[in-house]
């Protein structure tokens, strides 16, 4: 017994559409001879009459109209799989997890997130801040699709990319003496009560590097883990710091001075990637957005 195929469903659905054989081949980008055979050999299956020839028109029957509500059920459940396919192609939807270092999750990636997120209304996010150390794991665990960490990453193995680096600046209280620099040296901090990142992290070793190169010596008074909190306290009068450029922007109009600091103390940090996959193509668009937004960002 000869079935009916979606070729003859689809010539039936564009005649109803349309309202005429011709407009009906035109959709379909076919002939109007084949569009009539279909139509014929889909009736003549059906056992029933689907159109009334009337003047030069067609007019579907009852039986056409009954038939096409079905038919469309199913165009709309092949329609939508069709967008989502191209909305995944086109990286506007599905989620993200994403994990980063508190110096960028308080306050410049959730802007960046929260811009890439409005161009894809179909992409959902969860975002966390954290450590470093802790974003390595969580990444390496497979527990984030991505993470933002600073470098050197503990484990070689898992997949990343190098992001622009940015140079860390001066962070002085509102009215200290220093603020009327430009720019500041080492030797500007001799004997300056100094606000410092904890002992045994990357940005302590090389801010204490500088000093020591420089032989400044600073009254070190309070350690952190946090650059918020370390921000946080110069705000208050305290002291004064280095600290990395984003951390520094969220605090620019809350009670902090922001000044070049020299010789430049980079701020690095990549993207990492689960190793167990590849990473999803919006992961990568994400990365490639942040990549020309740190362009800018020095500008």
């Amino acid at each position: 017994m000869a079935r009916i195929n979606s070729r003859q469903v689809e010539a039936f659905r564009a005649t109803m559409l349309t309202g005429s054989v011709t407009e009906a081949a035109k959709l379909m980008v076919v002939t109007q001879p084949a569009v009539s055979r279909l139509l014929r050999d889909l009736q003549a299956l059906l056992k029933m009459e689907l159109f009334e020839r009337r003047g030069t028109g067609l007019v579907p029957t009852a039986a056409a109209m009954a038939l096409y509500t079905e038919v469309e059920r199913s165009f709309v459940g092949l329609e939508r799989i069709t967008a989502a396919a191209e909305e995944i192609r086109g990286r506007r939807t599905g989620s993200l997890r994403i994990a980063a270092l508190p110096a960028l999750a308080n306050g410049y990636l959730p802007r960046l997130a929260g811009h890439f997120l409005m161009e894809r209304p179909n992409l959902n996010l969860a975002f966390f801040g954290v450590i470093s150390p802790i974003v390595v794991d969580w990444v390496l665990n497979n527990q984030c699709d991505i993470g933002f960490a600073e470098v050197p990453i503990a484990h070689s193995g898992l997949p990343s990319q190098r992001l622009p680096a940015l140079a860390r600046v001066a962070v002085l209280p509102t009215g200290h003496r220093l603020a009327e620099k430009e720019v500041l040296e080492p030797r500007d901090f001799e004997g300056e009560t100094f606000i410092s990142l904890s002992a045994g992290s990357s940005s302590r070793h090389l801010v204490d590097q500088e000093f020591h190169r420089h032989d400044v010596r600073r009254v070190l008074r309070v350690e952190t883990t946090l650059s918020e909190i370390m921000c946080g306290m110069v705000s208050s009068g305290l002291g004064v710091s280095i600290c990395d450029p984003f951390t520094a922007q969220e605090f620019a109009t809350r009670g902090v001075v922001v000044r070049r600091f020299l010789p430049r103390i980079d701020f690095e940090f990549s993207a990492v990637f689960p190793a167990q996959r590849s990473p999803s193509p919006v992961a990568l668009d994400l990365v490639e957005t942040m990549r020309k937004a740190l362009v800018a960002f020095e500008d």
